[in-house]
């Protein structure tokens, strides 16, 4: 299939995540004030987006309570920034064994695996434009870690973003999970045509390389709207090839630490990079207004 440029991008700010990054680098977001302050200076860089994950805010440790959501939401929205607010719901399907020989009992202290209700809580009590919905099952990068989410579960927690017209941004960690997608949208269950986030090279999922990457954007309905992003050094390549192949971007410090070697980046600075390469290669950003009209988004008021 020949390659057709989106010769207009939007770009997703990844603001923080949920890695274990918070003393990697001083620049990575802890409290709901950082958050959002990180968040505001990347729209302000030429973000549409911000996605956001919360953290403790003396540890940095990731986090699912209500109350740093609510900060964190109201910061932003109460900002004089217009930005589109993307709040996780990964969080929640962690499940870790115990040892190769006695899988049971589930390390405790590292699995967070809940109801598809808790899962959605602060999603309903924040109403973003936007949240995430992972897509699948996968072995996830280190020790005996499961990102969970069952079929039932992704039904549950689709049709509660369904009902409360939040867009779902549907992250497809490999080529089954594009799959299931579809089956949601056939189901009914998500509106089409969907918007989609394809996650490459992470382990233990698609590999980066262009042809996995060619085959996943070959999957997409020709109606969906999807981005792409990479991990550390392979972040500003995608940016190009996500938007050479029709798709929009993501960058931050969710997925990279470094502006270039041994330099610590900002989000700023990323999203800054990242224009810089769209407008080199003859695109145009497209800011948040165009995106709601773009994508159907609600914004939602200051509470």
């Amino acid at each position: 299939m020949p390659l057709a440029m989106n010769r207009e991008v939007f770009i997703t700010a990844a603001v923080n995540g949920s890695g274990a990054t918070q003393d990697k680098s001083h620049h990575v977001p802890r409290s709901p004030e950082q958050i959002a302050n990180s968040a505001i200076d990347a729209a302000k860089a030429g973000a549409a987006i911000v996605h956001c994950h919360v953290r403790d805010p003396e540890t940095g440790v990731p986090s699912r309570a209500l109350e740093l959501y609510r900060e964190l939401t109201d910061r932003i929205r109460d900002s004089e920034t217009d930005v589109v607010l993307n709040l996780t719901a990964g969080m929640g399907g962690d499940i870790v064994f115990g040892d190769v020989e006695n899988p049971f009992p589930l390390n405790e202290a590292a699995t967070d695996m809940v109801g598809a209700s808790e899962r959605m809580a602060h999603v309903v009590e924040c109403l973003p434009e936007i949240c995430t919905l992972d897509c699948g099952t996968m072995n996830f990068a280190e020790a005996d870690y499961v990102m969970t989410n069952t079929p039932g579960v992704l039904r549950a927690m689709g049709k509660i973003m369904t009902d409360l017209d939040v867009r779902p941004e549907i992250e497809a960690f490999d080529t089954g999970h594009l799959w299931f997608a579809k089956q949601l949208v056939n189901e009914g269950i998500l509106k089409s045509p969907a918007m989609v986030q394809l996650c490459m090279g992470i382990p233990w999922g698609a590999p980066n390389d262009m042809n996995t990457f060619m085959a996943m954007v070959n999957n997409i309905p020709s109606d969906w709207t999807w981005s792409a992003f990479s991990l550390g050094r392979d972040e500003l390549p995608y940016v190009a090839a996500a938007a050479l192949a029709g798709g929009n971007v993501r960058v931050g410090l969710e997925d990279n630490l470094f502006l270039e070697r041994g330099v610590l980046a900002t989000n700023a600075q990323l999203v800054e990079k990242a224009v810089t390469v769209i407008e080199g290669m003859g695109g145009q950003v497209i800011g948040p207004k165009a995106v709601r009209e773009k994508l159907g988004l609600i914004k939602r008021a200051p509470k």
